[in-house]
């Protein structure tokens, strides 16, 4: 009788590891079907400067989501407001698109105010930035269209903000942003400042500035909004309302002492900020639960060129074949940062959150193209659906208001 109670058991016990094992994924070549980047923002941009140029087609590795029943659709989320998606056309801005998205949402949750802001008036600054940044270090400092979310409260407090209808940063019959013909003629002027040794800040600034504003206009000094009329500066300090200095931003990585301050160690962060709080990544998943069931969005920053990452069904999750869910870590987060596996690619904006079939999903607002794939009329338009493994693995950094930290997290971290 015992031995049977014992086979018994046994038999049950791997009945149960059998029916916790996660589900093993599949690799397949995806070719290329509708894109929203070429087949509708290139196409309408080729169509404005009369380009010829193709596309070249390719096949890519992606993982097989087809027996996935997955939560992509918008309506399934517990969600805060905030305004529709749009789009960063052909530019590399996401990180300006993503944290203005986040901070109209922080906007109307603390006053209750519905503003569009402009996020082009904070793109052109950053370029004036960055040129004074190439002239101090001599040419060593990055010039490129990357940066990081708190690049955007950086330019504000020096520069302030404005609404969108203010300033849009591109000619009004130009259906999509462009910024390639721009910045390719403003790396070739600093090309040739550092190679003829002309050092002068006022001469490079001056001519960044006429570039930027042929092709994005001249950002104003005033405007009228709701029939009165601000500067950028007092628009921020008496119409938006908001403390910048409460906005902070989160990393988790090993190489670095946690509860510490250090540098975000990544190209898009080319001004060398070390205001990143380094937390265990276990604390830094409870800050994201903690913060978007309370009310809170997040500005997120990390990985998207992954087999994972699906731009059909516009669902990321970590398949089997890179690593099991179960053993994501900080030891897998760090070694994938270290090897350079896990990139610092994009800014998105996370607005809500589902709990699906036993696992916590989150709901991605999204300004790129591979976003849009499902077309304009599809609910998904402008979405990408993260799984929380994916977040844990491939989410790098992120922006919160401090008010959003778990009391015990703010304590430690002494805010």
């Amino acid at each position: 009788m015992k031995r049977i109670s014992l086979i018994l058991i046994s038999f049950l016990f791997l009945l149960s590891g059998y029916a916790q094992t996660p589900q093993k994924d599949v690799l397949i070549f995806r070719k290329p079907g509708f894109s929203y980047y070429w087949d509708v923002i290139m196409k309408q941009v080729k169509e404005y400067y009369k380009s010829q140029e193709q596309k070249q087609p390719r096949v890519y590795p992606a993982v097989d989501m087809s027996k996935y029943k997955l939560p992509n659709d918008p309506k399934l989320y517990k969600k805060v407001w905030f305004n529709p998606p749009i789009s960063q056309g052909n530019t590399g801005t996401c990180w300006a698109f993503s944290t203005t998205s986040f901070l109209e949402s922080d906007i109307y949750r603390q006053t209750g105010k519905k503003v569009k802001l402009s996020e082009m008036y904070t793109v052109y600054w950053e370029y004036v930035e960055k040129a004074r940044e190439f002239v101090r270090t001599r040419g060593k400092s990055l010039f490129d269209e990357g940066s990081e979310s708190n690049a955007v409260t950086r330019i504000m407090k020096k520069y302030g903000a404005v609404p969108e209808s203010a300033y849009l940063g591109r000619p009004k019959d130009m259906p999509f942003y462009d910024h390639a013909p721009m910045v390719k003629e403003m790396k070739a002027f600093l090309q040739s400042v550092k190679k003829n040794n002309m050092w002068n800040e006022q001469l490079v600034i001056s001519t960044i500035k006429d570039i930027l504003n042929k092709y994005m206009g001249q950002p104003p000094t005033q405007f009228v909004y709701k029939g009165k009329t601000y500067t950028p500066k007092s628009f921020l300090k008496d119409y938006l309302k908001i403390n910048l200095d409460d906005y902070i931003d989160i990393m988790s990585l090993k190489q670095f002492p946690y509860w510490t301050k250090d540098e975000y160690p990544v190209p898009d962060n080319w001004w060398h900020s070390k205001d990143y709080y380094n937390v265990p990544l276990d604390v830094f998943m409870k800050i994201v639960n903690h913060a978007i069931e309370n009310g809170y969005s997040i500005c997120i920053g990390g990985d998207v060129t992954e087999p994972g990452f699906d731009r059909q069904t516009q669902c990321a999750i970590v398949p089997s074949f890179d690593i099991p869910r179960q053993f994501i870590d900080e030891n897998a987060r760090q070694f994938r940062f270290s090897n350079h596996t896990t990139t610092d690619d994009h800014g998105m904006h996370l607005v809500g959150y589902t709990d699906f079939n036993g696992d916590r999903w989150y709901l991605i607002k999204d300004s790129s193209s591979g976003s849009r794939n499902a077309g304009e009329k599809s609910d998904r338009f402008g979405y990408y659906f993260f799984r929380w493994d994916y977040m844990k693995l491939k989410i790098m950094d992120i922006m919160i208001h401090k008010d959003a930290l778990p009391k015990d997290v703010r304590q430690k971290l002494g805010l």
